[in-house]
């Protein structure tokens, strides 16, 4: 089946870009970025749940998000800082996984109005070397990003 979340990485760079479009508006695509309930319902899945510990969504603010399984033990944790939040525009943000060798990652997302009904989104992850993104595209990292996406649409057509 294919997966409805673009990954575009070139060969010999060290960014990738993501390309999603959603049939929802474009204020309810942003609110399921800046609504810290919303972010913990799709970052849950069938394996762990997800807790935001920190979400200040502003510009300067900064999260930090954690996962455990069925047994409550922490299986991925995740943090960042927010440099630019721009409601249904853009949100511009570090991301790191912790214990990891991955290093910090830039994102930037970009929100767009297609139809009153549809929008898209743009993200741009610059990676701090082609290696580094190349071992990110070896996990199970379309999949994962396509089935949180899935579940943004999910979660939001009801809102």
């Amino acid at each position: 089946m294919e997966l409805k979340t673009k990954i575009k990485a070139e060969d010999g760079k060290q960014d990738l870009m993501i390309t999603r479009d959603f049939d929802l508006p474009l204020d309810l695509l942003f609110k399921a970025y800046e609504d810290p309930e919303i972010v913990e319902q799709v970052m849950t899945n069938p394996y762990t749940t997800a807790k935001l510990l920190k979400f200040d969504g502003k510009k300067h603010g900064s999260y930090q998000l954690e996962s455990t399984d069925d047994q409550g033990k922490v299986v991925f944790k995740a943090n960042g800082v927010f440099h630019e939040f721009i409601p249904n525009k853009k949100i511009t943000r570090t991301f790191e996984m912790e214990g990891t060798p991955f290093g910090v990652q830039m994102e930037v997302y970009e929100f767009e109005k297609l139809t009153d009904d549809t929008s898209r989104l743009n993200v741009h992850i610059i990676y701090e070397s082609g290696a580094q993104r190349d071992q990110v595209l070896k996990l199970p990292f379309a999949q994962g990003l396509s089935m949180a996406h899935d579940r943004i649409e999910e979660i939001m057509k009801d809102k």
